[in-house]
């Protein structure tokens, strides 16, 4: 019986053509994310204390900030990065 589990999988990085991509749909839905999330422990938290809708709209814009707060960090970062070289 085969061992799948030592199978060597390799996992590089993207190549340097895909890579501004790879990275745009990664911190888009790490953005997208955010949102869902806060909204659902928003929802989560107006079910159990029966405050509807506020939670929900106070976790969505919880979430609204920190995925623009993730987004602005990640285009500090580039910026810093081109600067560099």
């Amino acid at each position: 019986m085969k061992d799948f589990t030592s199978t060597h999988v390799r996992h590089d990085s993207p190549p340097e053509t895909t890579r501004p991509a790879y990275s745009g749909w990664v911190r888009s839905s790490s953005f997208l994310s955010s949102i869902l999330s806060g909204m659902l422990l928003g929802y989560l938290a107006d079910f159990w204390l029966g405050t509807s809708p506020w939670l929900v709209v106070v976790g969505v814009i919880v979430g609204s900030y920190s995925g623009f707060h993730n987004v602005w960090r990640y285009l500090e970062e580039m910026e810093n990065d081109d600067h560099r070289r």
